[in-house]
């Protein structure tokens, strides 16, 4: 089984990956923004303007609106993301967005993913683990995530990723892959579901899959 914990909703705070049975809770008057964090918002606003007219002029023929070439949010968080360098948070911005187009991301709804829900194959847990991180539940027998769409497409936002009680055989392919997945390999960390229980979750809002 694998746990994604995702970026906490307290401002500022590390996030979290994992892998379990899940809806999202929100603490209360949590307010979550990438501006939060950033040292020197002056700055930063005028590189978030200058990404928007670049794309602007040499990606025309992307969407705007939300998540689109003039979503000022979204380019200042792939700009933190690109340690806050305007031609490679371009580029990463304009390849994220022409991949949600191609994927539909815009269509998704709440049917489609309880749809998925119901394969078995993910879910989000119904609360937050101890850090205040929404947290992802991936059953990897059943499907093994994709990394790159992390890196990609939603930088940033996962905290860490936990692969419970993974079969000795895992091992070998984890060194295989751990180089692919750059930055991301110092999130993974193989457990125990024993740690699950002890180290992520309280008694109350512990997986229902990780009870004794």
């Amino acid at each position: 089984m694998m746990i994604h914990t995702c970026v906490a909703l307290r401002p500022c705070r590390p996030p979290l990956i994992s892998s379990s049975k899940s809806t999202l809770q929100r603490p209360p008057n949590c307010k979550f923004s990438v501006r939060n964090c950033i040292r020197d918002p002056n700055n930063s606003q005028k590189l978030v303007l200058e990404v928007k007219e670049k794309l602007e002029k040499e990606h025309y023929d992307l969407p705007v609106g939300e998540n689109g070439r003039d979503d000022e949010d979204m380019i200042l968080w792939y700009l933190k993301d690109r340690r806050f360098s305007v031609e490679e948070a371009i580029a990463k911005l304009t390849k994220a967005i022409r991949w949600r187009q191609e994927f539909g991301v815009a269509d998704l709804s709440e049917d489609t993913v309880k749809s998925i829900a119901k394969t078995g194959k993910a879910y989000v847990h119904d609360f937050l683990d101890v850090n205040d991180r929404p947290v992802l539940i991936v059953v990897a027998s059943k499907h093994l995530p994709d990394f790159d769409v992390f890196y990609y497409y939603y930088p940033k936002r996962l905290g860490e990723v936990l692969f419970v009680e993974a079969p000795f055989v895992f091992q070998p392919i984890w060194q295989l892959t751990k180089p692919l997945l750059k930055s991301y390999a110092s999130m993974v960390k193989f457990c125990s579901a024993e740690t699950v229980r002890k180290e992520y979750f309280t008694e109350e809002t512990l997986p229902i899959s990780f009870r004794d």
